[in-house]
């Protein structure tokens, strides 16, 4: 289309899909069986951009009944007048979980919406700073065996990933073995990265650092509540180099960001643009961690963060969960293949490069 003319919302549709993990799964703080993707498609013109989110049904209500009158009707190119007017029609809600979790979808969404329109990938549209992003393998988890924790982590560096992640925290006094056979399965070179979700107290955090950092970890990440700024701040400042703390997957809105930068609390600072308030958000996230000269990483769906995360001027690496990983193989085309522990969208492929595969999912829908 052309640029400057404007272009009408003149329709939101939400959905969501209930998938049952391929087992039981745990970490250190929760048990489980299934996870929730919540659909958000977006009209105008003639194309249609989708965003989703890892949350409740509750959210897809939210979005069905509150978000999608703050949009209907506007133009769909400018998606920070949108964001905007988004977040003012949660203010008697509260900004935090699901609301926060609406918005980001329909944000992306509206990324997504915006390049199709303009046939340009969303990084383009904001200015790619790299031609791909670092990845690394997520999984791990607490519910494993030894054998299916060295199967799943050893599988990833012999693919070429070379930085991989497990949980801990379900059993604090069983974690270093854990962690030992996972080192032995993935070799003396590849990163090691260990989350505890938020699991230890904070002396128990910091006598178990130094045994991780014996072990190789040098990813340290949630080693207390989330909320704990000034317990995080003293992990991070007991904790033996290299071993860095990471947090901030729950961060909902930038002054959560904010307080926990201005704590000391992190050395590389997480954020999940599934959650934070969508691509406008993860950009102002990344402003933060330029201003405090700390990097970022993104949480989760990795698919959907490929896209901006391009663009992203203190990007260290993306999160590729295993969980969503899967989800997003079966839902979407457009997935792009790892390719030396790296991801990149097709250039051929405008908005964050997904197409929704509705046939495939229609037996998960809630």
């Amino acid at each position: 289309m052309t640029v400057g003319v404007e272009c009408p919302i003149r329709n939101v549709r939400v959905s969501a899909y209930r998938v049952p993990t391929a087992g039981p799964e745990s970490d250190g703080t929760i048990e489980w069986n299934a996870t929730t993707l919540v659909l958000v498609e977006v009209d105008a013109g003639d194309e249609t951009g989708i965003g989703y989110t890892y949350a409740d049904t509750s959210t897809a209500t939210l979005v069905a009944h509150v978000l999608d009158k703050a949009i209907l009707g506007k133009d769909a190119l400018q998606t920070g007048a949108l964001w905007k007017g988004m977040v003012a029609a949660v203010r008697n809600l509260g900004r935090q979980g699901i609301a926060a979790m609406a918005i980001s979808a329909m944000d992306v969404a509206l990324w997504d919406l915006r390049g199709k329109l303009l046939g340009a990938r969303v990084s383009d549209l904001i200015g790619a700073v790299r031609d791909d992003v670092p990845i690394y393998g997520s999984g791990g988890f607490t519910s494993y065996s030894t054998e299916q924790l060295a199967e799943q982590l050893g599988g990833w560096v012999s693919a070429g990933i070379p930085r991989v992640k497990m949980k801990i925290g379900r059993e604090p006094t069983s974690d270093p073995s854990r962690v030992e056979a996972a080192r032995k399965a993935i070799g003396p070179t590849a990163e090691l990265f260990v989350d505890a979700n938020g699991a230890y107290q904070r002396k128990q955090a910091i006598s178990l650092a130094p045994v991780f950092a014996d072990l190789g970890v040098t990813w340290y990440e949630e080693p207390v509540y989330h909320l704990d700024f000034t317990g995080l701040a003293r992990v991070r400042d007991a904790a033996p180099p290299p071993i860095e703390v990471a947090s901030g997957e729950y961060g909902y809105d930038l002054s959560h960001f904010t307080r926990m930068l201005e704590a000391g609390a992190v050395d590389v600072l997480q954020a999940d643009a599934t959650r934070c308030g969508g691509f406008s958000a993860l950009l102002a996230v990344d402003g933060l961690a330029q201003a405090h000269h700390v990097p970022l990483s993104t949480h989760c769906a990795p698919h959907l963060h490929v896209a901006a995360a391009m663009a992203c001027k203190q990007l260290r690496h993306c999160e590729d969960f295993y969980d969503h990983v899967r989800i997003e193989r079966m839902f979407f085309d457009g997935i792009p293949e790892p390719r030396a522990g790296t991801l990149a969208p097709s250039p051929s492929r405008p908005g964050i490069g997904l197409e929704f595969k509705r046939p495939d999912a229609e037996a998960y829908a809630c």
